[in-house]
């Protein structure tokens, strides 16, 4: 999938708000959604606003060194 395709599916994906949104962290919340080879990132409070594209497999590399502490 190309970039700007991925970035058309942004605008029509189903957007989830990330767990930690709701705990004290100073209003800080991002959704993402999951798109066929890419993750969107975005700011949760401007749903409307810029999002960034990743590919999926850097996603889950980000994910697994947070779960792991060290980033």
């Amino acid at each position: 999938m190309s970039l700007t395709r991925a970035a058309r599916s942004a605008d029509e994906a189903r957007w989830f708000k990330s767990s930690y949104s709701g705990q004290d962290n100073g209003g800080g919340c991002v959704s993402a959604a999951a798109l066929a080879e890419h993750v969107g990132v975005r700011d949760s409070k401007q749903a409307d606003g810029p999002a960034v594209l990743m590919p999926a497999t850097a996603w889950a590399a980000f994910v697994n060194e947070l779960r792991a502490g060290r980033l």
